[in-house]
Formats: C-alpha cells, structure tokens, sequence
C-alpha cells in the first residue's frame, strides 16, 4: 500500500481519488530509496508505472521541504515534446491538493510564452534538453536551487545524440542533488558514461531482466522470400489480425515512406512517422491514432522514441532491430501492463542470424508461423549452428570466391585491338556464350 511508505497526507489523498491502491514493482522498488534521498538508476520496461515511482518522492521532498526559491527546485528531462507533456499531467494529476506548480519546456512551441511562464516561477520545470538549455543559455531558466534532477528515458535521449546537452544541463545544476535515471533497457557504453558523470553513488535497480517481459505478450516470426513478399505478408496481417492500434517499424525513412503507399492502396488507414517529419506532424500522427481516425502507425525507431501511446496491441518488425534492447523497446510498446498483445517479426534470408542473436540475448525461442495463402519458398536456413544461426554460409563465399579467382587465372588469347570483357559470375544453370565472328550481325 501506498500509505506504507510515509508519503504525505496530500499525495496519498491525490492518490485514493485516483483509485491508485497497490504499487507496480517499479514503484515498490524504487520510492523507499527515492524517499531516503538516494540518487537511483533504474532500468524498468515502458508502461510499468515508472513516472509514478520518481514523481510522488519528487513531490514528497517539494512538500516537506517548502522553502522560498528564486528558481526552479526540481528538473525532469524527457527526450520528446510528447513526452515531457504526459508526465505533466501525471505531476498535475499527483499534485492536485497541493499548491505545487510545474511549467513545460518543450520545442515546437513559442519561445517567448515559455520564458513568460517561467517567471512566475514554477516549482517543477520539465522539458526536452535542447529547449532546457536555450533557456539556460538566455537566463530565462536558472538551475541553481535544484535539488531534484530527473533524466527520464534516458536510454533514448543518449540515442538521439542528446548526451552533451543533457550534461551540461547536469553541470549547471548544483552538486548536492537527488538525481533519479531511469531508462527502459540498460544502455551502451554512452548511457554508463552518463551515470558516472550525473550519480553520486546510486542505488541500482534492474526491473527490467530481458527474459521477464510480458507473459501475456505473443512473440511469432514468419519468414518472407523478399522485400515484396513481406508487403504481401503485412497488408494480409493487417487484414486479418484481430486488433486495435498497431506499430509497424521499420529501419529506415524511405522504407517507411514506402509501406505508407503500399498499405494506402489497401484501404489501411494508416499514417507514417519518421525523423523528417515536423513536431506538428508527430502531434497530428499520435492525435488521430488515439481518436481513431488511424489505427496503424508507420514509424522509425527514432521517430517512435518517446511515444507513449495506449491501446497498442499489435507491433509488426517489417525490419528486425539491429539489437536486443531495441527489440525490447519496439515490443514493449503492445500489451503494456501486462495486457495481451502480440508481436510480429518478418524474416528475410538476411535477417536470420540477426533474428537467432536477439532470441539469445531474450533467452527465448520465437513461435514459428506460416501463412498458408502467401507462403515462400524461403523457410529458414537448411542447416542451423548450435547458437541457431545459419550454417555454412561462410564456406559457401568462399568456395565461391576461390571458383571464381581460378577461373580468372585462366587467360584466353585475345586479337590485337580487341578488348576484353569481363568474366560473368558463374553460377547454377550459367551458359557461357559463345564468342561471335569478326563481322557477324546479332538478329
């Protein structure tokens, strides 16, 4: 129970109004020490509660603490405009029988109007770093009475290439702070380099162990011959997949844009989100997906970061993630909560051992599906190493390379003045054609 924790008499009111009664793990796990004053680095799954678990000791110590300040006395650092606006309504939600304000800094909006608010001096800003810091950089922002630093999704900010706005935002906050770092997958070496710069000796917590992902979420891959037929295979998925709101990814802009057309001569309404697309754009994309207007969403792994869109309940990998964590993050996305959900990935013949790394780094074996009415000739590799890749792909190039260096070895005369043309690449079923005449006229 919430009321366990000693939180103040105005939180846990907020609370019981908002039929908030028991404590996700990551709320469990992570307020006592967050109440305590620890700094903390917490790796917790998207849709655990995690907001919850920073922002209620966040608003305890506000409260406990009253104190006159010439700025702001709490920081939350988000990596998108979306973001940073759903977790002020989840401060404003947990604050409501308190007199503590927060203020939004966020790009895409008026400069001015920001600098406006922010003289009326909120208790809690929270922004995307690059706005933060244009503020800092005019003196619209102080950052000298901090006592409590947020970097939320911190994993995605360092993504975006936002690590040295974020430590400078850091570094202009005083040295005795809270700081609180959660991200959902643990990182690479950029986000570790982080810690050691913003955490004074954290308490590190691991909700999110890579083989404890949702039970209740359906992992299936199905192979595909080419990119063609996993068009096929998508238009027919989303004909007949029982679902609400769906995410297909994709590794690149021109995919996306491709997929965009494919699935609109389909009739699937459907709307496209990568990294050229403006802050408007990615407003209007997650607007008309929660009022209906859409139900699938086309997006980019930078484009989807820091979307936090409910009712997602079918993710399809029309390319598989270059790597673990972000496989974690694309399917985190359906079935949050523990809800049902199920997530799709297509395979080619390339994506195989890409496909066999991420089951081992899940410790976890896809089901394998076939769609009867588009099935391929490709169905996975013949052969499979005891890690689960391909076998004897590496043999076969250099058989082939070795073929085709001792077939260049072998001269054949040519007459003075005649060129020589280049040796096709043998293969199955390859007829060398036959040298023509001096004269002779093709029909």
């Amino acid at each position: 129970m919430f009321a366990d924790y000693g939180l103040h008499e105005r939180l846990l009111k907020a609370l019981s109004s908002l039929s908030f009664t028991e404590p996700t793990a990551v709320q469990a796990a992570a307020i006592p020490p967050a109440l305590a004053g620890r700094d903390l680095r917490v790796t917790a799954k998207t849709g655990s509660g995690k907001t919850a678990a920073f922002v209620l000791p966040l608003l305890h110590h506000l409260l406990q603490n009253s104190k006159p300040q010439a700025g702001a006395r709490a920081l939350i650092l988000l990596p998108t405009r979306e973001l940073a606006l759903q977790t002020l309504k989840e401060v404003e939600r947990f604050a409501q029988f308190t007199f503590i304000k927060a203020g939004l800094v966020t790009g895409g909006e008026g400069f001015k109007e920001q600098a406006a608010a922010l003289r009326k001096n909120p208790e809690i800003v929270i922004g995307t770093p690059g706005r933060v810091l244009n503020h800092l950089e005019t003196g619209s922002l102080t950052l000298g009475d901090v006592e409590v630093l947020v970097l939320d999704e911190a994993d995605r900010m360092l993504d975006m290439g936002l690590s040295e706005d974020v430590l400078k935002i850091a570094s202009a906050c005083p040295q005795e702070r809270q700081t609180l770092l959660f991200s959902a997958t643990a990182g690479e070496r950029a986000l570790g380099q982080v810690v050691s710069v913003v955490l004074r000796d954290p308490e590190v917590l691991l909700l999110n162990r890579r083989d404890e992902l949702n039970e209740n979420l359906r992992q299936q891959i199905i192979t595909a011959d080419d990119v063609p037929h996993k068009e096929r295979l998508l238009q027919w998925l989303l004909a007949h997949e029982p679902f609400a709101q769906a995410i297909v990814f994709t590794n690149t802009r021109a995919q996306a844009d491709r997929l965009s057309g494919v699935l609109r001569a389909s009739a699937v309404r459907s709307y496209v989100l990568h990294g050229e697309k403006t802050q408007e754009e990615r407003r209007e994309a997650v607007e008309r997906l929660r009022q209906g207007n859409i139900n699938v969403l086309i997006a980019t792994d930078v484009a989807a970061r820091g979307l936090d869109i409910e009712g997602i309940d079918l993710v399809i990998n029309f390319d598989m993630p270059r790597s673990g964590d972000e496989y974690v993050h694309r399917i985190g996305r359906a079935g949050r909560a523990g809800q049902a959900g199920q997530a799709i990935s297509l395979i080619c013949h390339n994506d195989w051992n890409l496909m066999s790394s991420i089951e081992r780094y899940l410790k976890q074996s896809f089901e394998r599906r076939q769609i009867k009415e588009l099935l391929g000739s490709y169905l996975g590799p013949k052969k499979l190493k005891a890690s689960g890749k391909a076998a004897g792909t590496k043999k076969k190039k250099l058989a082939k390379k070795s073929g085709t260096a001792a077939k260049g070895s072998s001269k054949s005369p040519t007459r003075k003045g005649e060129k020589k043309s280049p040796a096709p690449a043998l293969g199955d079923g390859f007829v060398a054609p036959r040298r023509k005449k001096p004269g002779a006229v093709e029909g």
